[in-house]
């Protein structure tokens, strides 16, 4: 349910309130995720993330916005939160504004790149003929060129965290997280993937457990996993729940 699902998100910093800081907590959802329209205009791409509780029909969804100031905001230095999203669109459910690649290095907003994008989706749509195709990609690359670092530094200053919260998702935002049948049993992929690694080898740094768990997945599935905190982080430590 919804209203149990926020309630048992809300016990987290309940917990820590009633404990002496050093403060540890592991945090596992396994479920579906979707997108729904950004209202706050904190979102590069224009949606914000959510999970689906069992009576979303009827209670709706929650979004990332309540879950990062539930499970985030409300934290203090010296509590660690791990968190693993096993789902659909998960890839910054926390809204997380640190978020690490491969090599262990800040993801950051690539305008460039996406500006050749979108040129390329004009010059596609001029070859076609399509001048509302033209008209609707130069909007919505101009939009992008002079408001996506504005949210990217503003999600910086607004959303870093003292406290230790580090996110495993399941995938992109873009992306969808399948589902597993390991040995009879039903589970997410990543679930599976993220415990196959760690079988295989306990200690690994952060970014080498990143790329362990990518590596499970390849050839099988496609998404990818992504890793994000709260506030900076050095990938080289040696992981610890």
């Amino acid at each position: 349910m919804q209203g149990q699902t926020i309630l048992c998100f809300s016990t987290i910093p309940v917990g820590v309130g009633l404990a002496h800081t050093p403060f540890s907590a592991n945090l596992r959802l396994t479920g579906h995720g979707g997108q729904t329209k950004d209202l706050d205009g904190d979102e590069e791409d224009g949606y914000d993330e959510v999970i689906y509780p069992v009576d979303f029909r009827q209670a709706g969804h929650i979004v990332d916005d309540e879950m990062h100031r539930i499970m985030v905001a409300s934290l203090q230095a010296g509590v660690r939160l791990t968190a693993i999203f096993d789902s659909c669109h998960s890839g910054s459910a926390l809204d997380l504004p640190y978020l690490y690649s491969t090599q262990g290095v800040l993801k950051e907003p690539n305008l460039a790149k996406e500006a050749g994008q979108g040129l390329l989706g004009i010059v596609s749509s001029y070859a076609r003929g399509d001048l509302g195709g033209m008209a609707s990609t130069a909007m919505g690359l101009f939009k992008k060129a002079t408001t996506g670092d504005d949210t990217y530094q503003r999600n910086l200053r607004t959303k870093t965290s003292p406290a230790d919260v580090i996110m495993w998702s399941g995938s992109k935002d873009t992306q969808t997280s399948q589902d597993a049948n390991i040995g009879g049993q039903a589970t997410g992929a990543m679930s599976w993937a993220f415990v196959t690694a760690l079988k295989k080898n306990p200690q690994q740094s952060y970014v080498q457990l990143l790329n362990s768990i990518r590596e499970e997945l390849e050839g099988k599935y496609s998404q990818k996993p992504q890793l994000s905190c709260s506030h900076p982080l050095n990938t080289n430590l040696l992981y610890v729940m």
